[in-house]
């Protein structure tokens, strides 16, 4: 531990460095404020003992630029006067010094006084140490519930796509073209996580619909359509009454993900920014996925021809902000596409790109 003592007179600087040497600790002392200043940026300071009355620079404005230097606001400091006007004790304790004491000083209160002040800042300094270690362990703790809600999420969306497709893969690859989007469009990284852990869901609702519509190989009939274009609504019904931020994103997404920027989407003909963005990023998500995956009624489209269709629909049915996401991201979108046709994964088939 070092103590800093700064006092302009030397008598009284040798009495207080000597009270301090002999209750075992170390002092370095100054008998200029800025010369203290001066050693206290290159050297550590553990607590200052400083005189009021100084030429040039007094106590309070000493002990202010101190504690500015270390970059330490509860660096302990005594102020020592030999003043009894009382003013200058409340603002020298208004200005935040630790503890005020009197010329001449007495042995037994300045060792009983700055032993207290080591005590209280080596508990202050176990304390910020405790909360620390207590912060990291909740963030892990947090992070590994987050992680098994997302697994069981994505399970779940799978469940789901199974029952339209041999496979889950296109969840997987149309969460992390979400991801990429809105990381373009420039939302803020939790935003980007939550849309990505939830867009999974956005087919959710496809649960409520039945098999001879689902598995219908050829085009559905007016009815047909109207039936599947509910799954909106039962994906909106089934997560819209969880407390959990993530399901209800989920929902928003469910409810909204075949909205059109024109208004003529559904279920609720929103239009322009009254879709909520997570719905916005999941449409062109979901469309550019779907028309590069092999359908029993159609070819996978190339990239490029998908690419381009998004482009020609933005302004209609794409918000123009993530149609320029896409193109701004186009490499890393084309990454992903690139590795899950290396990796022949199979895609799961919608009855339509409007589906």
């Amino acid at each position: 531990m070092t103590i800093l003592a700064v006092d302009d007179s030397r008598t009284s600087l040798a009495i207080t460095c000597h009270m301090v040497e002999s209750f075992g600790w170390d002092v370095s002392s100054f008998t200029s404020p800025a010369e203290a200043l001066e050693f206290a940026r290159s050297n550590p300071v553990t607590l200052a003992i400083t005189d009021f009355n100084m030429p040039g620079m007094d106590g309070i404005s000493f002990f202010l630029k101190l504690r500015d230097v270390l970059s330490d606001p509860e660096l302990p400091v005594v102020m020592v006067t030999g003043t009894t006007d009382s003013t200058v004790r409340y603002r020298a304790l208004e200005a935040g010094v630790s503890d005020f004491l009197r010329k001449p000083l007495d042995g037994a209160e300045l060792k009983a006084r700055l032993r207290n002040l080591f005590a209280l800042r080596r508990s202050a300094a176990e304390a910020r140490t405790y909360a620390a270690s207590l912060e990291t362990a909740v963030q892990a703790v947090t992070a590994r519930l987050v992680r098994r809600e997302q697994e069981i999420i994505l399970r779940l969306s799978r469940a789901a796509e199974f029952r339209d497709t041999d496979t889950g893969s296109h969840i997987v690859r149309m969460a992390t073209y979400c991801r990429i989007l809105a990381k373009h469009i420039g939302l803020g990284q939790h935003a980007i996580e939550m849309i990505f852990a939830a867009s999974p869901m956005h087919d959710i609702g496809k649960m409520a619909i039945s098999d001879n519509i689902l598995h219908k190989p050829g085009p559905l009939t007016p009815e047909e359509r109207r039936t599947m274009e509910t799954h909106t609504l039962h994906g909106y019904s089934i997560l819209k009454d969880s407390d959990c931020e993530l399901l209800q994103l989920g929902a928003e997404i469910a409810l909204n993900h075949h909205e059109r920027w024109d208004g003529k989407g559904y279920p609720n003909r929103l239009a322009g920014e009254a879709i909520p963005i997570s719905a916005r990023i999941a449409a062109v998500a979901d469309v550019f996925d779907a028309l590069t995956t092999e359908r029993p009624y159609k070819r996978a489209w190339t990239a490029i021809e998908a690419r381009d269709f998004i482009l020609k629909e933005a302004g209609q049915q794409f918000d123009p902000q993530c149609v320029a996401a896409l193109l701004a991201a186009w490499h890393e979108v084309l990454e992903v596409h690139e590795e899950s046709r290396s990796a022949e994964l199979p895609a799961c088939r919608h009855t339509s790109v409007g589906a």
